[in-house]
């Protein structure tokens, strides 16, 4: 009987043409593990491209459309030596947790073992071997034997099953040189105990694996706790929401069920599914994962809202604008993942050097054995030092350096409203020494507000904002969400390219242009911002002139303070009347300063930078800065930019705040100081480990210390990336 695999279910579009698939993959623990999967993936015909996330041990796929069968990606690991099957979050995180309990069963087992057979080593070890009767020594030895031998057969599961896989399957990882070196340890410790040798070395092969275990299970955990972040983004996600099917009707319905324009209800302790605008109701709302903002937001009519905030106390209707995976969430989502999979030339440079790996380690420890008994060395003492050699190469901590560091940086700026969309976005950040920034809707907010809403008696505001939502004018809706309007008024009818007007009261009132509203002559008798849109309110014979504009963001001075104090070169370069720009210039204290430019004039202004040495970032929102975008160094714009600066921008910042700028550099700069240090200890421990190794004076327990000791040095410097950011504000 002919069996058929059916993956389709988890194949999705990522783009014109090209297919994508996520594959959940066991037994990758290291850079060597994802460079093979990666080149033998990439190796086949039609593959766009094949990407590993060791955090999650994920492989993203991606090939031309109709070309290929996924089930052949899974046929494809197995050749290499690994299981893999379509990722699923729940499926994910069950088999993580499984495989961390297995770690620390493992663990527990070989830490008892070494706790028992250092005990029973210590007579040995601590007096005069010779003068024991064989008897007694032969006890000990066999004693240590019945302990570590079953104890190093369970724990040492992890690294037998990874390397038998990969000769099985023809191919090496580093595991292949770790099994070889306990198995052979524990052979020769045997052998030795049969022949009433002195020493034996069962101490050092369970210790070998107790010191492998605790490498291995730290380092998971950390990945864990980063992983959190997006599963904690994951979590946000509703996966039902209550549809209006009819006037007074609602039916509960899977999120890929609602498309926009319908409408939801959203009910007190609730996540919203959808993105949205409330239509109807008041109720404070938590979207500090969108604006950053911890306190509770008051949403009414008009208030925008997020897939993943919660409804706190009110209940609203919502008219959805996107849902399922077009919603703000969703985008987030994928953001941090390209962040999470990110690769920079570092650890590409790491990856290289774990590549060459497994044949250098073998051929030098078999080397070392050949070069001991050309020397005049036994076979027994030549095995021993070849075996110490084994062990004290293991490049665990080279494979660590780069992405350990990578995975904590990319989680703390995801805390600090920052996703990377580029592999080596951190280290080109950290070499930025000039900042350009876009001005409307980078430095300023992308929503309008009313500026001389204070000026306006409060009657007047609250009438003229009801009126405002009877149109659809962006300016109306400001005005109308600044004055809190709630019921529009009933009759009122809006003229194109002028205004709206209705009838209260027999009074008619109007909003709209100056010109409509019979306000010209009070436009020159108001002091206004030179970047503000004029907005006029008519009231019987009374007239009022609204002054409506985007506000800087709320931290943009602080923000300019702190890249001064950082000796950041700033500029502002936007395509904005002059009169608009020099005023946010001063406003922020900004002395170069270019108004009406052009996409080719930024280019150009970029190019001359780049040419005086200069590292410049961009930092712009909207789809005619996308061309800077990518002339940058590196680029950054906010989530509220044009999809096509989202795309083109190395990283993407949350919420309203300027901040995340800030805290991005910091980052960028501590994560890129702790890579080069880690890669120097990395290179270093072997520099000074291997030939000391070589030259006989180390034994294979000390060697399992070493090299132990030196991967989980390079983990500690790394989580030193957490907190980067110095406070500014």
């Amino acid at each position: 009987m002919q069996v058929t695999r059916d993956f389709s279910h988890y194949v999705r579009a990522a783009g014109a043409g090209i297919q994508h698939i996520d594959l959940a993959v066991e037994g990758v623990h290291c850079a060597g593990c994802m460079a093979k999967i990666e080149r033998g993936l990439q190796a086949i015909p039609d593959v766009t491209m094949a990407r590993v996330n060791l955090t999650d041990r994920r492989v993203a796929l991606e090939w031309k459309q109709g070309t290929l069968d996924p089930a052949r990606f899974i046929d494809r690991l197995e050749e290499l030596g690994y299981k893999a099957y379509p990722y699923e979050t729940e499926s994910a995180e069950a088999t993580e947790v499984a495989e961390s309990r297995f770690l620390l069963r493992c663990l527990g087992v070989a830490a008892f073992a070494t706790m028992n057979v250092m005990m029973l080593s210590i007579p040995v070890w601590s007096g005069n071997v010779s003068d024991m009767l064989p008897e007694q020594r032969d006890f000990f030895h066999w004693l240590s034997a019945l302990i570590a031998l079953p104890a190093a057969a369970y724990a040492g599961q992890p690294f037998f099953r990874s390397a038998w896989r990969a000769l099985s399957n023809k191919t090496t990882n580093m595991d292949v040189p770790i099994s070889i070196g306990v198995c052979l340890a524990l052979g020769m410790s045997v052998v030795e105990t049969v022949n009433h040798a002195e020493h034996a070395y069962f101490d050092a092969a369970i210790m070998l694996l107790t010191f492998l275990l605790v490498g291995r299970f730290l380092d998971q955990n950390m990945r864990r706790r980063t992983r959190a972040v997006a599963g904690n983004l994951a979590a946000l996600k509703a996966e039902t929401a209550a549809k209006f099917v009819g006037p007074d009707e609602i039916s509960q319905v899977p999120v890929v069920a609602i498309h926009p324009g319908d409408i939801v209800l959203l009910r007190p302790g609730e996540r919203c599914a959808v993105d949205g605008t409330v239509i109807e109701g008041r109720s404070e709302i938590d979207q500090s994962l969108i604006t950053g903002e911890t306190l509770y937001v008051m949403a009414e009519h008009g208030t925008p809202v997020y897939a993943g905030s919660m409804n706190i106390s009110g209940t609203l209707r919502v008219r959805v604008s996107a849902a399922s995976e077009a919603t703000l969430l969703a985008e987030i989502t994928r953001l941090l993942d390209n962040a999470l999979q990110a690769r920079s030339r570092y650890m590409r440079l790491a990856d290289r050097a774990s590549r060459l790996y497994a044949p250098v380690v073998h051929a030098t420890a078999l080397i070392t054995i050949l070069g001991w008994v050309i020397a005049g060395a036994n076979w027994h003492d030549a095995i021993v030092t070849g075996v110490a050699v084994l062990i004290i190469t293991c490049p665990c901590a080279l494979g660590l350096a780069i992405p350990t560091v990578q995975t904590v940086a990319s989680g703390a700026m995801f805390k600090a409203g920052v996703l990377l969309n580029s592999g080596d976005a951190i280290e080109r950040l950290a070499e930025a020494d000039h900042v350009i920034f876009d001005k409307t809707g980078t430095l300023t907010l992308p929503d309008l507000d009313v500026t001389n809403a204070a000026d306006i008696p409060a009657d007047v505001f609250d009438l003229a904002g009801r009126l405002a939502l009877s149109s659809h004018h962006p300016v109306a809706a400001a005005v109308a969400q600044a004055a809190g309007a709630k019921s529009p008024i009933v009759g009122a009818v809006e003229e194109a390219g002028q205004g709206v007007r209705a009838v209260v009261d027999g009074v008619e009132i109007r909003l709209g242009r100056p010109s409509f509203c019979g306000a010209e002559a009070l436009v020159g008798g108001v002091t206004l911002d030179p970047e503000a849109s004029v907005v006029a309110f008519s009231k019987g014979a009374d007239r009022f002139i609204l002054s409506v504009r985007q506000g800087l963001r709320p931290d943009a001075q602080a923000v300019i303070a702190a890249l001064k104090d950082r000796n950041i070169g700033i500029e502002i370069l936007s395509g904005d009347r002059e009169s608009a720009v020099i005023a946010a210039a001063h406003a922020l204290g900004v002395a170069e300063w270019r108004a009406g430019v052009t996409p080719a004039d930024k280019i150009a202004r970029i190019e001359e930078l780049k040419r005086r040495g200069a590292k410049v970032l961009m930092v712009g929102d909207g789809m005619n800065d996308a061309p800077s975008l990518a002339a940058a160094h590196v680029s950054m714009s906010p989530i509220s930019a044009a999809h096509l600066s989202q795309a083109t921008a190395d990283l993407v910042f949350l919420g309203r705040p300027l901040a995340p700028v800030i805290a991005a550099i910091d980052s960028a700069r501590k994560a890129l100081h702790l890579m080069r240090q880690n890669l120097w200890l990395a290179i270093g421990y072997n520099v000074l480990a291997v030939p000391v190794a070589i030259s006989g004076v180390v034994t294979p327990l000390i060697a399992a210390a070493a090299m132990s000791g030196s991967s989980i040095l390079v983990m500690l410097n790394s989580l030193r990336a957490r907190s980067a950011s110095r406070e500014f504000v």
